[in-house]
């Protein structure tokens, strides 16, 4: 596999937020949105390679049994089922984060989802696979990430078309620094919807530092 850093931090989105948390970053992804973060693992190139035994080894070097699978986008690896079902063997609780756009049939029904469905200002709005709606479950998350109003109604009308009452972890996280999460805070409470608001808590801790 093409891994572009293997790290322990704290987790800084999702419901987990807050939580230590072991990031397997794999390098590679088929999108290039606007506001990436990590254009430093946008293509395989930019990764080492690694077998899923040595990610493993990686991994249980770290006191922490939560494991994030991150990129990049991991799906683009076809090894990325196996190496999940080789971390739920060995009893961690894996998360992957994934932009939505490659199919999730393959994955473990036990691993975290938490789908990154693109919004217009990304310039992937539309790479969504809406089948991939048949393999979220209750326990798994769907993350939009906005950058601004447009942003926001897009996720807003996709929530009413597409989840409705299907999936009830929903994260709204603002562009860092674009999007100030005050102004995102007051739509969301204007229109009462039912959704997370998620700052990137890592952005506060550690700033724009690579590894953390």
């Amino acid at each position: 596999m093409r891994v572009s850093e293997i790290f322990f931090s704290i987790q800084g989105e999702s419901t987990y937020a807050g939580l230590p948390c072991i990031f397997i970053r794999l390098a590679g992804c088929n999108l290039r949105c606007r506001w990436c973060d990590t254009t430093y693992a946008q293509t395989s190139e930019q990764g080492e390679d690694f077998s899923i035994e040595q990610i493993i080894r990686e991994v249980k070097k770290f006191n922490c049994k939560l494991v994030e699978i991150t990129g990049g986008e991991p799906m683009s690896q076809k090894e990325t089922p196996a190496l999940i079902n080789k971390l739920l063997k060995r009893g961690y609780e894996a998360l992957l984060e994934t932009n939505g756009s490659i199919g999730l049939k393959s994955v473990d029904a036990r691993v975290i989802k938490i789908v990154d469905v693109k919004c217009p200002s990304s310039g992937y709005d539309g790479s969504f696979l809406m089948e991939n709606l048949n393999f979220i479950a209750l326990q798994d998350e769907i993350k939009f990430v906005i950058a601004d109003r447009k942003d926001y109604e897009f996720a807003r009308d996709f929530l009413e078309r597409c989840i409705k009452d299907k999936i009830s972890k929903i994260l709204f996280a603002p562009v860092y620094p674009a999007m100030p999460a005050q102004e995102l805070a007051k739509w969301i409470l204007a229109d009462g919807l039912k959704v997370r608001l998620q700052p990137q808590m890592h952005k506060f801790i550690w700033g724009e530092e690579k590894g953390r």
